[in-house]
């Protein structure tokens, strides 16, 4: 061996055989959450848009994250504590070679999640980070705030970056898997002794096929993970503010439709009998905060159902005036809540309901017919979005004493209304039509 191409050996003083115990940790873990990831990745890509794809997403986010801490720490802990040194009579070129590929790893367990970050952060559709579903993660510093067209730029450059990280990924886990299977079965060093405490050289020992297990188990688990799809809001009637209507309002749109399951009808208070005289003339009702204002959408075939938690109702309505009756409903459109924090924070984006220029919806019917036995339907028009169209909403009601029960589903076409902008725009995955129900209990004033 020259002086100039000097190899550490095991023999080097004051050089531990292996690495420190930390180190062995953080190795395992880094090494098990980035082949998750790649499945992850692999499965993003190969699934349908839907809310089972979209989870995977945000899990995905969150590993990367992670990746990205425990790696800035395994780092911080590699610069105080030196590795154990090469095998005797290691090659020269395999000694570059372990160092340029251990190097380049600390490049990807840092580049891929800071590339990933910047493309969630510049995203037209500016989705809050929640890791594991409760961890605020914010976004880069200034990237949200930036034009349409810089943002972009950086959106593909960090869509560009990420992805040849991504193959640089595959190829340094090739050579890395496949020099460990050389120094332990072919050259029979202590190399992967390095990060296995106590581990001998040769095929037998269990320790490496524990770690081959270990891999296996990790992919199958990529490949197996379901993720919980929340598909139906949370019941939160107390949160809904002002509610005044006993006819009902329809209301507008999200992301898609889908079947859906028939609201609960609110249960009618005792009230004494009144004379029908009194209803000769419109009533003004007062509506319970239980009533509920409901829509179901459907993405990739599954249905997502979700509430209005604010909305308002002047209503004045008797089914002996109807030609008197009007109703006007005005719904906070940033209300809309469908269970996920990180998808219901896009849809006040300007690709859905463009919340910042059009904060409300209303409807309003001054048109009102009878269709069978308690039956009815109000003839009016919904703006959303600062679109209008005429929509017809049937109803049916029940009506004792001083307490009137309706409820009633309508359907609408979200793209009647510009819901859902760019790639959204589609019907492939989100589906056109929406489903808007309520149910409500008021009150004669």
């Amino acid at each position: 061996m020259t002086a100039e191409a000097p190899i550490e050996t095991s023999s080097a003083a004051g050089r531990s055989v292996r690495y420190t115990t930390v180190a062995i940790v953080l190795h395992w873990l880094i090494a098990a959450a980035i082949v998750f990831q790649i499945i992850l990745g692999w499965r993003m890509g190969d699934e349908p848009k839907g809310p089972a794809t979209y989870a995977i997403f945000q899990l995905h986010k969150s590993i990367g994250i992670t990746i990205l801490l425990l790696s800035l720490a395994r780092l911080a802990w590699r610069l105080f504590h030196r590795p154990p040194p090469h095998p005797v009579g290691q090659p020269r070129w395999e000694t570059i070679a372990s160092q340029v590929v251990h190097v380049a790893f600390y490049v990807i367990m840092i580049g891929l999640p800071v590339t990933g970050w910047i493309m969630v952060s510049a995203s037209k559709l500016n989705i809050p980070t929640l890791l594991y579903g409760t961890v605020p993660w914010p976004h880069l510093p200034l990237l949200p705030e930036l034009a349409t067209e810089p943002k972009h730029l950086w959106y593909k450059a960090g869509q560009i970056s990420h992805d040849l990280l991504v193959k640089t990924t595959y190829l340094l886990l090739a050579l890395h898997l496949g020099a460990v299977a050389k120094h332990q079965i072919l050259d029979r060093d202590e190399v992967f002794g390095h990060m296995a405490a106590g581990a001998k050289p040769g095929w037998k020992e269990p320790r490496a096929w524990l770690a081959a297990a270990g891999l296996i188990a990790v992919i199958a688990a990529g490949y197996l993970y379901k993720p919980a799809v929340k598909a139906k809001a949370p019941a939160a009637p107390a949160e809904i503010a002002d509610v005044q209507a006993p006819a009902a309002p329809p209301e507008p749109t999200v992301a898609g439709p889908a079947p859906t399951t028939p609201v609960t009808e609110a249960a009618p208070a005792a009230a004494p009998p009144e004379p029908d005289a009194a209803m000769k003339d419109p009533v003004a009702w007062t509506v319970a905060k239980s009533s509920t204002l409901n829509f179901t959408a459907s993405w990739a075939g599954d249905a997502i159902e979700g509430q209005f938690k604010r909305w308002t109702a002047d209503i004045l309505f008797s089914p002996e005036a109807l030609d008197r009756s009007k109703l006007t409903v005005s719904i906070d459109m940033g209300s809309a809540a469908t269970g996920d924090d990180q998808r219901d924070s896009s849809l006040p984006s300007d690709d859905f309901f463009a919340t910042a220029s059009h904060p409300k919806a209303t409807f309003t019917a001054s048109k009102f017919r009878k269709t069978g036995d308690g039956k009815f339907v109000a003839d009016g028009t919904l703006d959303l979005r600062g679109v209008k169209k005429p929509v017809s909403l049937p109803f049916t009601l029940k009506i004792d004493g001083d307490t009137a029960t309706a409820r009633g589903v309508t359907t609408l076409d979200r793209t009647a209304f510009g819901v859902g902008q760019g790639e959204w725009a589609s019907t492939d995955q989100i589906g056109g039509k929406v489903k808007v129900s309520f149910a409500i209990t008021a009150k004669r004033k």
